[in-house]
């Protein structure tokens, strides 16, 4: 995950950081990972880039915007990340979407949206709840048909392996 984001991210706008993050998508599924890119900008400044290693790692927990928030916590040395803004390829699912909240992050743009798991939007609104002493700012969309082409493309390709073991 090496990324250099004042090389590719000059103009520094969310369609911008999404695309370093649909790079990232790109790396994981390069590796056989449902590719899912996420990061975490603080002040204007990149300070965590991951994408999903559930495969590679045999954790359920390994979510792109989970191993982000890791990363960025420890970084910056503490887990308030208020000022800080999130930039995923797909909507946050419950898990994810809890961590985002558990860590005050301030604002979550994503890309396409999640019509199984999306817990912002798409399968229910976390955020809407009453009760918490943190809601995020949520855009979502941002280069929705990229980073939804990707996961299509990706599905397919696996249903296609796992058709081609059948037929053998």
């Amino acid at each position: 995950m090496k990324i250099n984001p004042d090389k590719e991210c000059v103009e520094r706008s969310p369609e911008a950081w999404m695309r370093l993050a649909l790079s990232l998508a790109e790396e994981a599924a390069s590796l056989g990972e449902v590719p899912i890119g996420a990061l975490l900008v603080y002040n204007g400044q990149l300070v965590a880039a991951a994408y999903n290693l559930r495969e590679t790692w045999r954790d359920p927990t390994a979510h792109a915007e989970m191993l982000a928030l890791r990363q960025a916590s420890l970084r910056l040395g503490g887990w308030r990340l208020s000022a800080s803004t999130l930039y995923v390829t797909l909507e946050p699912c419950a898990m994810c979407a809890g961590a985002i909240l558990q860590a005050r992050v301030g604002q979550v743009y994503y890309g396409a949206q999640d019509t199984k798991a999306g817990a912002l939007e798409s399968v229910c609104q976390l955020y809407q709840v009453k009760g918490w002493n943190h809601y995020p700012q949520v855009t979502g969309g941002i280069l929705a048909e990229e980073c939804g082409i990707l996961l299509k493309d990706f599905f397919a390709q696996v249903r296609s392996r796992q058709k081609t073991r059948r037929d053998v």
